[in-house]
């Protein structure tokens, strides 16, 4: 993905201006050229040291990407952006496909699980009828998937939730399906061979053919190198990696 000077300047609208020091120093960088360089880094995967110059210090450039994940910036910016589709009728959420994806942990940190691939985190995704992200989140990779639908329905950019929600085998759970007709969501889920009689009829089931539309999303963010493994020892710097990418796949609806 090109990062375009008009993306720049509506990412840097929405960012708080730095404070000015009492006791002078350097002149701040410019917001635009910080998230250049976070841009960068997310997209090639490098490690911070290999921030090129052009961007600033690299120790600097850290230094608001972290300042920014502990002020929620990218969460905000990521809920306004939600906003702004929701209140133009963009959003499709009549239907919705909901899938995860595993990612290695090499640095360590809180948040992640083991599993038979190794320790890592995963990336949990929901997407509305047209393959726009709706909710996006990172948990530790060893419950099982139908075990963190939950957070991802708490976590819906648009006010109003799915009415259908439609999952792989994964999701075939019927303590999931009852929780979620208690919330007025429709579960859809192929049966698992050890549940035959889950309940679904042909109907829709057929909706399951048009999951390609979560799965793409989801290559989509794995595009963003950075996400395909997780470097940080804290998962609040992972997602604020997470939700910029998101950001990044919205803007061009917003």
């Amino acid at each position: 993905m090109k990062l375009t000077d008009e993306i720049v300047d509506w990412l840097a609208a929405r960012i708080p201006g730095h404070k000015p020091q009492p006791s002078g120093g350097r002149p701040p960088l410019s917001k635009q050229r910080i998230l250049r360089g976070i841009f960068w880094i997310l997209d090639n995967g490098a490690k911070w040291k290999d921030l090129p110059r052009e961007f600033g210090s690299k120790s600097a450039v850290h230094r608001y990407f972290q300042r920014w994940v502990e002020s929620g910036v990218f969460e905000s910016i990521l809920r306004q952006a939600g906003r702004l589709l929701e209140e133009r009728g963009e959003y499709r959420v009549y239907e919705c496909f909901i899938d995860g994806t595993f990612a290695k942990a090499k640095g360590g940190g809180d948040g992640i699980g083991l599993t038979k691939a190794g320790k890592g985190v995963k990336i949990m995704l929901i997407v509305d009828a047209r393959g726009l992200p709706v909710s996006v989140e990172t948990m530790s990779a060893s419950p099982h998937e139908s075990r963190l639908v939950q957070p991802l329905l708490d976590f819906m950019l648009p006010e109003q939730g799915p009415q259908r929600l439609i999952g792989d085998k994964a999701y075939d759970s019927e303590p999931l399906a009852v929780e979620l007709a208690r919330q007025g969501v429709e579960l859809i889920a192929p049966p698992r061979a050890n549940n035959p009689n889950s309940g679904q009829d042909g109907r829709p089931l057929r909706r399951h053919s048009r999951r390609w539309k979560v799965e793409r999303c989801l290559a989509w963010l794995q595009n963003f190198r950075r996400l395909c493994i997780r470097w940080e020892r804290r998962s609040t710097l992972y997602r604020g990696f997470l939700h910029l990418a998101t950001v990044l796949l919205l803007i061009k609806w917003v």
